[in-house]
């Protein structure tokens, strides 16, 4: 009985956020403070468009890295069908907290669907102009209605992001404020508590990533030129 207790108090310290996907997520954070900040101010529009580029970069790179990076990091591991989200979120109802080594179902979606919007704000943001001196490096590649209409996107995707961001900060804030568990720290740090003896995940090398990461660059680098 005794040996049983001790094993459901014991808790195993888990790393399971290698530091490629960690310097991801607080370099995006970082860059969309930036970019609404210039776009805020039409001062600083050399800063926006410089911004949007860092952005593609960095969802590019997330998207190599979702095939090729760690395990908790790869779209196979987290992503599953919408029956399981559901589930996930029934339990939350009923006052449970399924544990996950990496995102839970309903986190995975909002991932793919930040990914998404981010892709279509950098993607658009190449086409857009403000109708004064400002227009993205592949505005010649369209004509100026077309342009228009990607600017129009830009502005609204713009709007669904911040709504996306605030419904995941809000979220963070339910897990620590109701559920008591801290997402920011594993972010920060990479490691995870969690109960009983967990295997950890296999994390890859940093070297991988950095060849990703020059990948991309050289994939934005070559298109806005």
């Amino acid at each position: 009985m005794s040996e049983k207790s001790d094993e459901k108090q014991s808790v195993s310290v888990v790393r399971v956020w290698d530091l490629p996907t960690r310097l991801f997520h607080w370099t995006l954070v970082l860059l969309m403070v930036l970019q609404w900040w210039s776009a805020e101010n039409s001062a600083t529009m050399d800063y926006h468009m410089w911004g949007g580029y860092a952005v593609l970069v960095l969802v590019l790179f997330r998207l190599i890295w979702g095939l090729v990076g760690s395990e908790t990091a790869r779209f196979s591991s987290f992503v599953r069908g919408p029956g399981a989200a559901l589930a996930y979120f029934k339990a939350l109802s009923r006052g449970e907290t399924p544990l996950y080594l990496g995102h839970n179902p309903m986190g995975a979606w909002s991932i793919v669907a930040l990914l998404t919007l981010l892709l279509i704000q950098a993607g658009t943001g190449l086409f857009a102009n403000d109708d004064i001196m400002v227009e993205g490096p592949l505005y010649g590649w369209v004509s100026k209605g077309v342009s228009d209409w990607l600017t129009g996107v830009h502005r609204l995707n713009f709007n669904l992001l911040l709504l996306l961001i605030a419904v995941h900060v809000g979220a963070v804030l339910f897990y620590l404020l109701v559920k008591r568990e801290n997402l920011v720290h594993p972010m920060l740090s990479g490691r995870k508590h969690l109960p009983g003896i967990v295997q950890a995940p296999r994390l890859v090398s940093a070297w991988r990533a950095l060849a990703v990461l020059v990948t991309a660059l050289a994939a934005v680098g070559w298109l806005v030129r």
